[in-house]
């Protein structure tokens, strides 16, 4: 931060080049409470905590941190509403940046090209090469290993890319249980392609307007065009994507239709370097002209964490909180089926315990394995009913296998 002292900023640096170093990191949290910035030192107290589970100097920075903002009291917020009203008739609407501009002159914002205007008032942003890869994502090794085998190696080595005649382009479907990864999955594909990552849903797209969904569809693509390689990642694709043959509405039919177009492309050349990725919870309501070869023609089955992955996302969400020995592998092995979306809410479930619990006692305790367990005890996965809709389909309407991993998985499980 700017406003940093130059010790604290020396401390800040020093902290992050030795994260074990306890000692250390107490005496940056002990500045960080001189100074009043007591969220930060309460976080600073519970990582050192984690290093060292028993050391009393880290209980009772602890204690003190989270006592220490009772003792003053918070200015009062900032009232913007009333700035906003008092200045109104200087600045004038919020839109109008013209100052030529009549005073109830509103301006869409202006997309990428310049033009403006109802059609064209989305400018699509697409996010550089993210650092995030394959290896971020804890455990789910097959998934790994398919994603390898069937996009990334091809993607990777140009030399057998062209021997084999095949084209630097794609579409893979993600689909699974919700709260799954299927997200950061795609994300760690573009890190792994060195790519521009674009995450676009039906609200991005859909418009009023006759014809402007189909052209903002249009334009996503185009961004893409510009700035290969890229990722497009179409999110919750039923919705994008449903099946024609069940809308009511032309207009919805006429972005499915646009989406068709976009992923041929006029001329094939013209998607070179755009990788579409998409991912769907519920894949059976996706317009089977989307998963045509050429098109997302590669599907993959994102499932529920295995153990190494749910200890992993144990660990991230209990990074920052004060625990004191726990023990993850008892966890791991009773929130069996739990998405990466229940293991959040289980660690948070926990916090509360503990945390109603020290209220009560007037007594900070850490959080520990039974307020885990606890908190598992009260949450049901949520793939439950996601496997329940899928069983059936898995068994009445797998045609040309195209559902067989789930098929797979379900008799592994013996719930088929």
């Amino acid at each position: 931060m700017s406003d940093e002292s130059p010790l604290i900023r020396s401390l800040r640096a020093a902290v992050a080049a030795a994260p074990e170093d306890v000692p250390l990191r107490l005496h940056f949290a002990e500045l960080l409470l001189a100074e009043g910035r007591h969220d930060e030192a309460v976080r600073q107290a519970a990582i050192a905590l984690q290093h060292a589970p028993g050391d009393e100097a880290a209980r009772n920075l602890m204690v003190h941190a989270v006592q220490r903002p009772t003792a003053g009291t918070r200015p009062p917020a900032f009232n913007w509403a009333a700035a906003e009203q008092e200045v109104a008739g200087v600045v004038g609407p919020r839109f109008a940046t013209d100052p030529t501009a009549p005073a109830d002159a509103t301006r869409a914002p202006l997309t990428a090209d310049g033009s403006g205007g109802p059609a064209d008032a989305f400018a699509w942003d697409v996010d550089a090469p993210g650092d995030i890869r394959l290896a971020d994502v804890g455990g789910m090794q097959q998934v790994k290993d398919r994603l390898e085998a069937a996009f990334l190696a091809p993607m990777r080595n140009p030399g057998l890319r062209r021997l084999y005649g095949k084209s630097l382009r794609g579409g893979l479907l993600l689909y699974g249980p919700p709260g799954c990864g299927k997200t950061f999955i795609a994300r760690a594909v573009a890190g792994e392609l060195g790519a521009g990552f674009m995450s676009v849903s039906l609200s991005d797209v859909l418009d009023m307007y006759i014809g402007t969904s189909e052209k903002n569809v249009h334009n996503v693509f185009e961004a893409a065009r510009r700035q290969a390689p890229c990722v497009v990642f179409l999110d919750e694709l039923d919705a994008l994507g449903a099946k024609r043959s069940r809308m009511h509405h032309s207009s919805l039919r006429n972005v499915v239709n646009q989406l068709l177009t976009e992923l041929d492309g006029i001329d094939a050349a013209q998607n070179e370097g755009v990788f579409v990725l998409a991912a769907t919870n519920v894949p059976w309501d996706v317009d089977l002209a989307l998963r045509r070869p050429g098109r997302l023609d590669r599907t993959l089955l994102v499932l529920p964490p295995d153990a190494p992955a749910r200890e992993s996302i144990l660990r991230y969400h209990l990074r920052e909180r004060p625990i004191e020995s726990v023990d993850l592998g008892r966890v791991v092995k009773v929130t069996e089926d739990f998405s990466g979306a229940d293991l959040a809410h289980l660690c948070e479930s926990a916090a509360e315990y503990a945390l109603l619990d020290s209220a009560r006692s007037g007594t900070i305790r850490m959080i520990g394995t039974k307020d885990l367990l606890n908190a598992a005890k009260q949450i049901r996965p949520s793939s439950e009913s996601w496997f329940a809709a899928a069983r059936n389909v898995a068994m009445f309407a797998n045609d040309g296998g195209i559902y067989d991993d789930l098929v797979t998985y379900l008799k592994k499980k013996r719930k088929l």
